[in-house]
């Protein structure tokens, strides 16, 4: 951590704007973060895709994601997000499938089997 950081969603500024890029050019940058992710923990990144919503029947965990095609169509990637307290599913939820704009913290986690994961938390949906 630098002495004097202050992260930029206090900041009101965007550290990664995925919004801005070309579809093959999105696709290459999650494939990125997903895979040099000490570039990007820490950042507020924003991006847009599709949403995805899943229910572990088990545990009831819920989970949201946003998920990125490559230009073909053919492959997929995406981030799951934690949101802010204030949305609650499917109230404050689009439709599976529908285009959503999200803009989160990137940082990792430990699942239940220890294995380290990446997500966007205190994620706003616009």
């Amino acid at each position: 951590a630098l002495p004097d950081y202050e992260p930029a969603q206090a900041s009101g500024e965007l550290d990664v704007d995925l919004t801005t890029l070309s579809s093959t050019m999105v696709y290459s940058e999650v494939y990125n973060m997903l895979y040099t992710p000490d570039d990007y923990i820490g950042k507020t990144v924003k991006m847009k895709g599709a949403f995805a919503y899943y229910e572990d029947p088990e545990t009831k965990e819920q989970y949201f994601a946003c998920i990125i095609a490559d230009a073909m169509a053919c492959c997929s990637q995406g981030l799951d997000f934690i949101p802010t307290e204030e949305y609650t599913y499917p109230d404050d939820y689009p439709a599976r499938g529908a285009d959503i704009t999200v803009t989160g913290e990137f940082r990792s986690y430990q699942d239940a089997d220890g294995i380290t994961c990446y997500r966007l938390v205190d994620a706003v949906l616009s």
